[in-house]
């Protein structure tokens, strides 16, 4: 190994310097505090925990990014933890139950083993909120409205809403009767918006032209609230799960239009993003001159019965690394105060004064030519008394 070798770090993983730590530290003391007032309790779950109960719940997709490594106590297999989310559904469901809503939230380090998006980090500082133990649309309205005021707390002033509900697409292909292969092969095609493919696979794999009809309109459903009324027309006849669907993300729409006017809405019945564990309304924020999701969630309903509490679920979570790098709020270091070492208990005490005030005062250890340019006062004695003077 190369002394070049020794330094490097994987590719994905980053290290948090001085002015970026403190600006993503400053945020996420910011963030804690709004969830704080919001009634959400903070819990800090372990970076590893047994394999058997950090990987079920949330999909496949989970297993994959996750690094499973073997404790050498038990024997048994242990994930590196890649999400925070079914973390939050064990400490409700056993560690910290409540028979009402119970309302969490974290933020902490996750790693996974390729990154989520091109150039992202495998190491993202996950944060978010959980609502457990209340299905009504109040709650999923509380999480979305609480995800747009943590990108407002960040300082993310342009904010796109997107809005789907997988109970649409669960409510129909439930009268398919598809086999998991052909359900999976569906989900692609309606996921991906590939029309032509859709159609011709919809032809040769189900009969009931209806449901054809219902799932090859499916892909172009998407719009301002406008289309809210075309989908009803496209979907007329569909299971009433469909048209409660659309009720509810026309409730949403009027709540957040109401409560953020600035915040642009946008609806797409064929997004299925977490179909694997999503039940309900499905939501994800975008900030223009990023191309991805900067925060996102939705409902995930009996996650808990895994660990023996079926409880319903809604939530949402962002990466705290990003929000630092894309707000616009400015996050300013106070100066430095120089200090010199003497043994003086005037001086002793002034120093820990200065500090308790929220000062940040450093002890000059020798002749150090470079900590004095990063200071811009100095403590001298003048007439006796220790005194603050400019730098």
């Amino acid at each position: 190994m190369t002394l070049a070798e020794r330094w490097m770090l994987p590719d994905g993983i980053t290290e948090i310097l001085p002015a970026d730590a403190s600006r993503i530290e400053t945020l996420r003391r910011r963030l804690l505090d709004l969830y704080h007032s919001w009634g959400y309790d903070l819990v800090i779950p372990p970076m590893v925990e047994f394999a058997d109960s950090l990987l079920i719940g949330l999909g496949r997709d989970i297993e994959l990014s996750t690094f499973r490594v073997t404790d050498q106590i038990s024997g048994r297999m242990m994930g590196i933890r890649a999400d925070i989310t079914p973390q939050t559904a064990r400490i409700d469901a056993h560690s910290f139950p409540r028979s009402g809503a119970n309302r969490l939230c974290y933020a902490g380090h996750v790693l996974h083993t390729r990154p989520r998006t091109p150039h992202g980090s495998r190491a993202p500082i996950q944060t978010g909120a959980e609502l457990y133990g209340n299905g009504s649309l109040d709650a999923d309205i509380e999480i979305i409205s609480l995800m747009l005021e943590t990108l407002a707390a960040a300082g993310i002033d342009e904010v796109h809403l997107d809005l789907g509900h997988v109970a649409i697409f669960r409510s129909i292909i439930a009268r398919a009767g598809l086999d998991e292969e052909r359900e999976a092969a569906l989900f692609r095609l309606v996921q991906d918006k590939v029309q032509t493919e859709l159609g011709s696979w919809l032809e040769q794999n189900v009969a009931d032209a209806d449901l054809r009809t219902w799932l090859l309109a499916l892909p172009g459903l998407h719009g301002g609230r406008e289309m809210l009324a075309d989908a009803a027309a496209a979907l007329a006849g569909a299971p009433s799960q469909v048209s409660e669907a659309l009720q509810e993300l026309t409730r949403v729409a009027e709540v957040i239009a109401q409560r953020y006017p600035q915040t642009r809405l946008f609806f797409d019945l064929g997004e299925l993003r977490g179909y694997d564990y999503e039940s309900g309304l499905v939501f994800a924020a975008y900030t223009p001159g990023h191309g991805h999701a900067v925060a996102n969630g939705g409902r995930y309903d009996g996650i808990g019965a895994v660990f023996g509490r079926a409880r319903p679920a809604t939530g949402f979570s962002t990466d705290l690394s990003l929000l630092g790098s894309l707000g616009t709020v400015a996050f300013s270091e106070p100066g430095i105060i120089l200090a010199p070492v003497e043994a003086d208990p005037d001086l002793w005490a002034l120093v820990a004064e200065l500090r308790q005030s929220g000062e940040r005062v450093i002890s000059e250890l020798g002749d150090d030519p470079e900590l004095r340019q990063r200071c811009d006062r100095q403590l001298v004695r003048e007439d006796g008394k220790w005194q603050l003077v400019p730098l």
